[in-house]
């Protein structure tokens, strides 16, 4: 069992570790901007914090709509290496059409919402310096829209074909050019217009488009893959695009649904004073960070569950959810130490607590959320691994009702109970985030259990069935 085990883990980690890795240099390039705008002042931090609010959130849901195509791509390539014609993977080649056609309509559609909302600031009761740079920020950022969809597509396909390798070196290379870009235009260097606040924006858009065009020449370079992409999205089977849009749809609710409630959670943390505020963002960034793990075991997990079950294996499909469990547990156990037994170094570069009694009451509250966060990184890690096997299944939908249910049911009136009427503060929050992360995780693996069993049960019903011999 314990050599099941490790092998299972060996082939989960050759495709989780690029994407977890990828996922971190991510989170670097968002720092990286966010430094940036501190630099400039109080005003364009404000502004430009606000412009990646709205940014992120049409993004990550963006993102959404394409997530699946991954799960799509592995099914077909398995498919296809089953089939009497081996190499016929006219299948990929339409969902990677497909996949570029529904990137570039949520593409566009967000860059278009995203100038909008910046119009309506105003009526949000927002600081009007503050709206002015954002507006004019979101403005640079939503051309980046469509590139950073674009990649993502091809991320999906290259992830789905288990060929992910050169994600983490383009991400990595973006973070420097990043960060030369933000400093060329914001300063105006080497004979550019001095942009400002600006000037990041246009960084950003520009990295992505770079990103997109270094994947796209990877790919074209990857002797596997090379035949299989294509970027004539006008030739997309509307079929295939009605399919990834319908599985897609779910998935993007649910980014959305996840990233409401923990902005909630944020606004609720903000009523107990500004040392509880930041006391709540340093431990949140802490735990998004850390979360980037799931993201990659979710992924990989959900991509192999795809490919075993288009291969008829599911006794695989149901290892894949355990080995993914015991590999997040395993890392969340480490980090779960280091929160008890160090929680002052591992909040210092978040926290300073030698500049006033407000800094030294932020880092107290921190550390005791840090004993709730111990064990909440668990259950936050197995609500993600749980949507990534469900979306496996081809079951998008569940895992956003579920979502629903184990967010806004239980987690946010449990935090508001916790918090408010037993008077627990932003610990009662926290508690209350537990209380709903274990909810949901519970439900979707219990979801995913009796799902794979039905499947199971009907492919060996086929299976029994008697071949009809002619004549």
């Amino acid at each position: 069992m314990l050599t099941t085990l490790l092998r299972d883990s060996r082939a989960l980690a050759t495709l989780a570790v690029p994407l977890i890795l990828t996922q971190l240099a991510q989170v670097a390039l968002t720092t990286t901007d966010t430094l940036m705008m501190g630099l400039l002042g109080t005003q364009e931090l404000a502004a430009g914090g606000l412009a990646i609010v709205i940014f992120n959130q049409l993004r990550t849901m963006g993102v959404g709509l394409v997530t699946s195509v991954g799960n799509q791509i592995a099914a077909a390539a398995a498919r296809a290496e089953q089939t009497e014609e081996k190499g016929d993977h006219e299948e990929v080649r339409g969902i990677v059409r497909a996949s570029l056609a529904v990137a570039t309509l949520a593409g566009i559609a967000g860059a278009v919402l995203m100038i909008l909302i910046g119009q309506a600031l105003t009526w949000l009761g927002q600081d009007a310096a503050v709206v002015e740079r954002t507006r004019t920020l979101l403005i640079a950022l939503a051309p980046g829209l469509l590139p950073c969809l674009w990649f993502q597509a091809i991320r999906q396909f290259t992830v789905g074909m288990r060929r992910p390798q050169a994600l983490l070196q383009i991400t990595i290379a973006s973070i420097a050019v990043n960060a030369g870009l933000n400093w060329v235009l914001i300063h105006g260097t080497w004979g550019l217009p001095r942009l400002g606040l600006t000037g990041i924006g246009v960084a950003t858009s520009t990295v992505y488009l770079l990103s997109f065009v270094a994947l796209y020449v990877s790919a074209k370079k990857d002797r596997e893959l090379a035949p299989l992409l294509t970027l004539n999205a006008a030739k997309a089977d509307p079929a295939t695009v009605k399919r990834l849009i319908s599985l897609g749809v779910p998935i993007a609710a649910t980014y959305g649904s996840e990233a409401g409630f923990f902005s909630i959670t944020a606004l609720m943390a903000g009523s107990f004073g500004p040392a509880a505020l930041a006391a709540h963002t340093a431990v949140n960034q802490l735990v998004y960070i850390v979360f980037q793990v799931a993201v990659g075991l979710s992924h990989a997990a959900s991509i192999n569950v795809s490919r075993e079950l288009a291969l008829g294996r599911t006794d695989d499909a149901r290892r894949i959810k355990n080995t993914a469990l015991a590999c997040a547990a395993a890392v969340m156990t480490v980090v779960g130490i280091a929160y008890l037994a160090l929680p002052q170094l591992v909040l210092a570069p978040f926290l300073d607590s030698g500049s006033g009694s407000g800094s030294d009451q932020a880092l107290t509250i921190a550390t005791h959320l840090l004993i709730v966060t111990a064990f909440l990184q668990f259950f936050d890690c197995a609500q993600n691994i749980g949507v990534g096997l469900l979306r496996g299944l081809d079951d998008t939908k569940s895992g956003f009702r579920i979502t629903l249910i184990g967010y806004w049911a239980v987690g946010l009136p449990a935090s508001w109970l916790l918090a408010y009427a037993l008077g627990l503060d932003t610990l009662g929050i926290w508690l209350g985030l537990l209380i709903g992360l274990a909810t949901t995780a519970v439900l979707l693996l219990r979801r995913y259990s009796a799902s794979l069993t039905v499947r199971a049960g009907l492919m060996n019903a086929r299976a029994a069935q008697p071949r009809q011999v002619p004549g």
